[in-house]
C-alpha cells in the first residue's frame, strides 16, 4: 500500500493558535484580549515570560501576552479568514522543517467584517498552524512514550500541498 493510498499517512490541521505579546504593559493586554475575544469567540490565556530581557524591560514571571488554541472546525473556519486577511499566499519560509506553519497578521481590521475601534489601536497578531498523522499521539502520551519516526513525519513540502489543497491558498 503506497502512502497516497493509506489514510493513517495523510496529514491533517491539529491546531491553530492566535498569539499576541505586548510586553509588560497592562493595559495593551487587555486591549489584545478583547482582540483575539473578537476574532475567536474565545477567552484567551494569558501567556507568562520564561526568561528576563532587560532591554524590553521583561522580567521572569511578567504576563507579556495572551494566546487561544483552536481545534478541529473552529480552527478551519479561523484559518479560513486568517488567510483570505492575508491575501490567500504565505510565503515559502513561512514553513518550519516539521512542516508546520507560522504567519502574521499586521492589524486585527483586515479581517472581513472588523472595524477600526479607537479605544484598542492597531493590534497585530500571529497564526501557528501545527500538523500532524494520525499516529502522533506517541510523542505526547504519558506511559511509553517515544519519538515520531523520520518516516511518519511531515515535510514542508507535504504540508504546502495539503494546505494549498485544503484551504485553497497560495504558497509564494
Amino acid at each position: 500500500m503506497s502512502k497516497e493510498q493509506n489514510p493513517m499517512t495523510h496529514p491533517k490541521i491539529e491546531k491553530a493558535t492566535v498569539n499576541i505579546c505586548v510586553g509588560s504593559d497592562v493595559e495593551r493586554l487587555k486591549k489584545a484580549e478583547k482582540v483575539i475575544k473578537l476574532l475567536t469567540n474565545r477567552k484567551p490565556v494569558r501567556t507568562i515570560s520564561k526568561i528576563m530581557n532587560k532591554d524590553w524591560g521583561i522580567r521572569k514571571g511578567d504576563t507579556i501576552g495572551c494566546k487561544v488554541t483552536l481545534r478541529g472546525g473552529e480552527a478551519d473556519n479561523f484559518l479560513k479568514r486568517a488567510f483570505k486577511a492575508k491575501g490567500d499566499s504565505v510565503a515559502e519560509y513561512s514553513f518550519d522543517s516539521q512542516g508546520n506553519l507560522s504567519f502574521g497578521i499586521s492589524d486585527y481590521t483586515d479581517f472581513e467584517g472588523l472595524k477600526y475601534d479607537p479605544n484598542i489601536g492597531t493590534i497585530g497578531l500571529d497564526v501557528s498552524i501545527t500538523l500532524e498523522r494520525s499516529g502522533y499521539r506517541i510523542k505526547h502520551r504519558k506511559r511509553k512514550r517515544s519519538k515520531i519516526p523520520h518516516r511518519h513525519q511531515i515535510d514542508p513540502d507535504e504540508a504546502m500541498n495539503f494546505l494549498t489543497k485544503k484551504l485553497d491558498i497560495k504558497v509564494v
